[in-house]
Formats: C-alpha cells, sequence, structure tokens
C-alpha cells in the first residue's frame, strides 16, 4: 500500500523499462552463445527508432544456456523496480522461433481480464515483440537456424511484488516485465497507468461492477470499509485519476465510487486530471470561490486566499458550518462526469488526513 503523494516536486531524469533491460540481456547472452563474447555494454533498438546503451553486470553458465543480467535505471520514475536486477535465461533449442518463460521474480498470470492468457509468464507483448526481434536479428548476422528460449527473472521480483497492484490483479509470484517505448518518462508513470487499466480489466472479467478508485492507503481503507468492497473491487489509481475516467470509455463498469484526500480532490474540481504536485496545486482562489457559494462571508473568502494548506481552509469552514467539502465533492463529480459514460454512477467522497469522511457527492446531489 501506498502513502498519500507529497506536494515538493522533485527533479526529473528518465530511465529505461523493464522490458528494454531484458531484451538488453537477450542481446549479451546471444552473442555468448553464437559469438562466443561477453560484451560489458549492448544496444538496444527501441519500438520507436532510439537506439540505448545499457551495461552488463555479469554472465554465468547454466544448464544448456547462459544467464546475462543488467541493473534496471528507471530514473526519476517512482518505479519499484528501480535499481532491481533484471537477468535473462538463454537456451538454444532446436524448434524456430522464441518462447517465453518466467525465471525467479516474475509473476504468472492467474485470471481473466489481462493482455495475457492464464498460465503465461507475466511478460507483455512489446517486450516479448523486443527480445523476439533483437534475437531474430542475431539468428540471422551469425547464421544460426533454431530457435531460443527465454526466461525472464527479476532479483528479489517476488518480494518487490507485494509493493505492486500484481497480487490483486492476479498476477502471482513476482513481477510483470513492461514498457511500450522501452523509455520510462519521468512520472510519466506508464506502468502504473497501466497496472489502472489492468486492474478495472480484471475487475470486469470477474463480474465486479461496482469499483472504487482511490489517491492512498486511508481513503481505499475508508471506502472498502464503508462499502464492504473486495480487493479486487478496490483501484489504486494515486495521483492518477484521469487514467481511470479516461478508461472507463473503453471499458465501463456500472458504479464508480472515487475516494481521495480532500486536498488532492480539490484539484479534480479545478478541472486537473493529474493530482501529483508536479502537474496541478491547489488554488486557493478556486477555493474561495467555492466557499463563497455554499455560504462563505468575504472575510472568510478574503482569509481564504491566502492560507497555507487546504487543511486550514476546511477547518476554518467546518468551524463556520460551511460544507465546503461536499461542494469540492460536488465540483469534481461535475468534471468526472464530463468524461465518462452515462451509463456509469459515478460518486466522489473526500476524507481528512484521519482518513474519515467530510463530504460527498453523487448524481443525486446535482
Amino acid at each position: 500500500m501506498w502513502p498519500e503523494s507529497s506536494e515538493s516536486p522533485q527533479p526529473l531524469r528518465s530511465g529505461l523499462t523493464t522490458g528494454c533491460c531484458a531484451t538488453a540481456c537477450c542481446v549479451a547472452a546471444v552473442q555468448a552463445l553464437l559469438k562466443q563474447r561477453q560484451p560489458d555494454k549492448v544496444e538496444v533498438h527501441l519500438p520507436r527508432g532510439k537506439t540505448v546503451e545499457l551495461v552488463i553486470e555479469g554472465y554465468h553458465a547454466i544448464e544448456n544456456g547462459i544467464s546475462a543480467s543488467t541493473i534496471k535505471d528507471a530514473g526519476d520514475d517512482p518505479d519499484v523496480t528501480h535499481g532491481a536486477r533484471v537477468f535473462v535465461e538463454l537456451r538454444l533449442v532446436s524448434n524456430k522461433g522464441v518462447s517465453f518463460k518466467a525465471a525467479a521474480g516474475v509473476g504468472t498470470v492467474t485470471r481473466e481480464g489481462l493482455m495475457l492468457a492464464v498460465g503465461e509468464p507475466a511478460i507483455n507483448p512489446v517486450p516479448r515483440k523486443m527480445m523476439t526481434e533483437h534475437l531474430e536479428n542475431a539468428a540471422y548476422t551469425y547464421g544460426y537456424e533454431g530457435g531460443f528460449e527465454v526466461s525472464v527473472g527479476i532479483e528479489k521480483g517476488d518480494q518487490i511484488a507485494l509493493k505492486t497492484m500484481n497480487p490483486r490483479l492476479g498476477i502471482l509470484g513476482g513481477l510483470s516485465v513492461l514498457g511500450t517505448t522501452g523509455i520510462v518518462r519521468p512520472y510519466s508513470c506508464a506502468a502504473y497507468i497501466a497496472s489502472i487499466h489492468q486492474g478495472i480489466d480484471v475487475a470486469r472479467s470477474n463480474g465486479i461492477h461496482h469499483i472504487a478508485a482511490t489517491t492512498g492507503s486511508s481513503s481505499e481503507a475508508a471506502i472498502k470499509a464503508h462499502y464492504g468492497l473486495p480487493e479486487m473491487a478496490l483501484i489504486e489509481m494515486g495521483d492518477f485519476v484521469g487514467a481511470v475516467l479516461k478508461y472507463l470509455k473503453k471499458a465501463p463498469v456500472n458504479k464508480l465510487s472515487i475516494c481521495g484526500g480532500f486536498g488532492k480532490l480539490t484539484k479534480l474540481a479545478n478541472g486537473h486530471l493529474d493530482l501529483n504536485s508536479r502537474s496541478s496545486s491547489i488554488d486557493f482562489q478556486h477555493l474561495a470561490l467555492l466557499a463563497e457559494q455554499a455560504g462563505a462571508d468575504r472575510e472568510l473568502s478574503e482569509w481564504i486566499k491566502t492560507a497555507n494548506t487546504s487543511v486550514q481552509v476546511l477547518k476554518a469552514c467546518q468551524l463556520k458550518g460551511i460544507d465546503l467539502a461536499g461542494i469540492v465533492c460536488r465540483e469534481a463529480l461535475i468534471k468526472a462526469r464530463s468524461i465518462v459514460p452515462e451509463e456509469v454512477e459515478v460518486e466522489i467522497w473526500a476524507i481528512n488526513r484521519q482518513g474519515d469522511f467530510v463530504g460527498s457527492a453523487s448524481g443525486e446531489t446535482l
């Protein structure tokens, strides 16, 4: 489980996906097997045409093959696999083509709803395509006419996976090998957004029609207790409310409950779909306007414009009997309703720092 995100901006640096790292290991291992050399660095050609160079950390012989490894650098993306050792065990086989297996630390799909079949190793299509293309190019270059068995692993991946949504998605035993471009953009959170989409798909495929998307552990606990929702119905969206709302156009459910900290929801109420401080900030001018609509006098309204935190604003309004949280939820609901299909019932719930509900809005309140 993850905490509510910080409001402090951080410097940004790009990194490389797990799929890119696995491809680099394939490139190194196939050279070791077919060319009898073990390069310290290898080049990987990414799907959008860019070429990157990765350092190979080590090699060791395995039965009927060789293993090569690299250390993942995710840049400044908040990725749990940053610094993990990614490895590939590569074996030459007589049948042409490339087959994939999960080595230690990579999970196996156990539920319907993902882009991979039940029983398959959790290696997504784009990484599979990257590895296949690089291995086939090597086979052509070195005159090899057989095939390859690729086992992808991540050191301590079974432990790291407990910090991700994989167990809830039915990916058991380790992490997923992800990536669509090979590059991890700082705070793009492509892997995180992919997990949000997968969570919705898994819920739908398993007959769950009411999902709850939350910004943090406190909001998840609150909405789960309120409705008694199963784990599979809980979508850990973090700051990416837009990823949830937009995906429901493609994969609608009957009901969506959004639950988040009051400060985060003020941003959604102000029209923002990324609630992290790098993309949006709390607009106290807007909060003052909403407070006026809820009955705040001019003195309180002017004070709100100069407040330091949303917590201060909420407490000041509560002392005056002004339901600011309610009107914030209403405005957030209007924004959400403008995106999701009409058939999806939507409601918004706001919590305070203690995890207590302080406001809500549903279709009946609009």
